[in-house]
C-alpha cells in the first residue's frame, strides 16, 4: 500500500474547484464587458440621403420587430395638405381613410394645424420600418420622411444583416455619442 504524505481531502478539492471557477467566471465577465465596451464605440444607422427605401430594414432585422422606423424631419417638412408619405401617388379621396392611406400599418396620423397645412406624426409602436412612406415623400414631397435605426431597440450587432442587404449601402457605422443622421433644411 502507497502511503500519501499530502491527502486531498474531498472540502479542499470542492474549495479549489469553486475558487478556480470563479477567477474563471470573472475573468470571462472581464472579457464580455470588455468587447462589449469596443463594440459600443460605433452603432449602425443609415444615412438618410443615401437610402432608397427598398424595404429590406422591414424583413432583414434579427428582430422579431425591425429596430428600423420612420423619422419625420419637421424642419423639412412642407406641412403639405396632400403628403405623398401618407396618401400616395394617386390617392382615392383626400381623407383620413385607411384605403387612402400610404402606409400599411396605419402609422403616420394627420392632424390639421390650419387650412391648407396638416402635421404628420409617427407612430413608432406601428411602424415596421418597410419605408413605403419615405420613399413616397422623396419622390414627391420634400423628403421629411426618412428611416433610422431606433438604438433603444437595436442590438447592435457587428454584422447586420440589414446593412448586408441594402442595395445602396445606405447602412454605416457612426460614433455612439452622436448615435443619429437626420435630415436638415439647409440640406436637400
Amino acid at each position: 500500500m502507497i502511503e500519501r504524505n499530502d491527502p486531498k481531502t474531498r472540502r479542499s478539492f470542492l474549495r479549489d474547484a469553486c475558487g478556480g471557477a470563479f477567477l474563471l467566471g470573472v475573468g470571462g465577465l472581464a472579457g464580455y464587458l470588455g468587447a462589449r465596451a469596443r463594440s459600443n464605440e460605433f452603432v449602425w444607422q443609415i444615412d438618410p440621403y443615401t437610402c432608397v427605401a427598398c424595404g429590406n430594414c422591414a424583413t432583414y432585422c434579427v428582430l422579431a420587430e425591425s429596430a428600423v422606423k420612420c423619422v419625420h424631419s419637421y424642419p423639412v417638412c412642407g406641412y403639405c395638405q396632400i403628403c405623398f408619405g401618407y396618401f400616395g401617388p394617386e390617392p382615392a379621396q383626400i381623407n383620413e381613410g385607411a384605403e387612402n392611406q400610404l402606409c400599411p400599418t396605419g402609422a403616420i396620423d394627420r392632424k390639421l394645424i390650419e387650412e391648407p397645412y396638416y402635421e404628420y406624426h409617427i407612430d413608432e409602436k406601428l411602424c415596421n420600418g418597410c419605408g413605403k412612406c419615405v420613399k413616397g415623400c422623396n419622390a414627391f414631397g420634400n423628403g421629411s420622411l426618412h428611416l433610422q435605426v431606433r438604438h433603444d431597440r437595436c442590438l447592435n450587432c457587428n454584422e447586420c444583416s440589414i446593412a448586408a442587404a441594402c442595395p445602396s449601402d445606405a447602412f454605416r457605422r457612426v460614433p455612439a455619442d452622436q448615435p443619429y443622421l437626420l435630415k436638415r433644411a439647409d440640406r436637400r
